[in-house]
């Protein structure tokens, strides 16, 4: 957590608050969450954000300084318990044209001792990475080519856009169970838990299923509902179960569809046996044994 659905509503709000705004301070209050350069041209002092991009779990903001200049950019991994959030500021605490500096013009940003980046925005605003647990983290890029040779050409393919074809071979080069390798960012980005114990119910697959004993039309089953549960799951804005929230700070309302996960020792919603619990890859799993198959393989 957050996972694709929630990583996904995250960039959407925020595009739609920030893009064309300009960094006007950068507020670094833990330097080891930033990997790379961390100056606050390097954090992306003084560029107009032009661009939100995501590729699995992972989120890219981009910036210019003048329309011809190369796009800097940072990376922002959420890991488990991070968020990108804009604040915006009460008029009262706006800056004024005789504030004295930076951080008197964002002092409502830096109230939480979880925060560890803050961005100032050229309207009063900011933007606030915290992260409470430190999984997460800041990757600084000189422009976008870096960031996708250096960090995104290692995740696998989206897995809202992968082909089906393109699955089959991933899967088939792995002796791994199919939740083990689901998990595996380098075979594909974006699902976690969640959605895995959710995908695989749906699909009527056991979790330990090997992965490269799957037939074709089976992975294009799996495909096609994983673009059907994703798309469901952002639209409804993923799911909270903590304390997660978007870019804007609304919670996610698809927890409460959520048929298998968090819900061992529950009855099935569809044939009322009762839902197991396993542990796949270190994480624990919940699965139907009727829906799914009662033998392990």
């Amino acid at each position: 957590m957050p996972e694709l659905p929630e990583v996904e509503n995250v960039r959407r709000t925020l595009a739609n608050l920030i893009i064309g705004r300009t960094i006007t301070s950068v507020n670094r209050r833990r330097r080891d969450v930033v990997h790379g350069p961390a100056s606050d041209r390097d954090l992306m002092l003084g560029h107009r954000i032009s661009k939100i991009m995501r590729h699995g779990k992972q989120i890219a903001v981009l910036g210019t300084t003048v329309p011809t200049a190369p796009r800097r950019c940072v990376c922002i991994h959420l890991g488990m318990s991070g968020s990108l959030r804009l604040v915006r500021l009460r008029p009262e605490d706006r800056p004024s044209r005789t504030a004295s500096g930076p951080r008197s013009h964002h002092r409502a940003c830096h109230d939480d001792s979880h925060v560890h980046i803050v961005w100032g925005l050229d309207n009063g605003d900011c933007i606030r990475f915290r992260d409470p647990r430190r999984f997460g983290g800041i990757w600084t890029y000189p422009g976008l080519n870096q960031l996708l040779e250096e960090r995104w050409r290692e995740l696998g393919p989206d897995a809202l856009t992968i082909q089906p074809s393109i699955l089959y071979r991933r899967l088939h080069r792995t002796q791994r169970g199919i939740k083990a390798a689901l998990l595996d960012q380098n075979v594909i980005a974006g699902l976690g838990n969640i959605y895995t114990d959710e995908l695989l119910f749906r699909c009527h697959l056991n979790p330990l299923t090997a992965s490269r004993d799957l037939k074709l039309n089976q992975v294009q089953r799996l495909v096609r509902c994983m673009r059907r549960l994703l798309s469901r799951a952002t639209a409804e804005g993923g799911s909270t179960l903590r304390d997660y929230v978007d870019g804007d700070g609304n919670p996610g309302r698809f927890q409460t569809g959520h048929q298998v996960y968090g819900r061992a020792g529950e009855l099935c919603q569809n044939c009322h046996e009762i839902l197991q619990k396993i542990q796949v890859a270190g994480r624990t799993t919940v699965y139907c044994p009727s829906c799914q198959g009662t033998t392990i393989p």
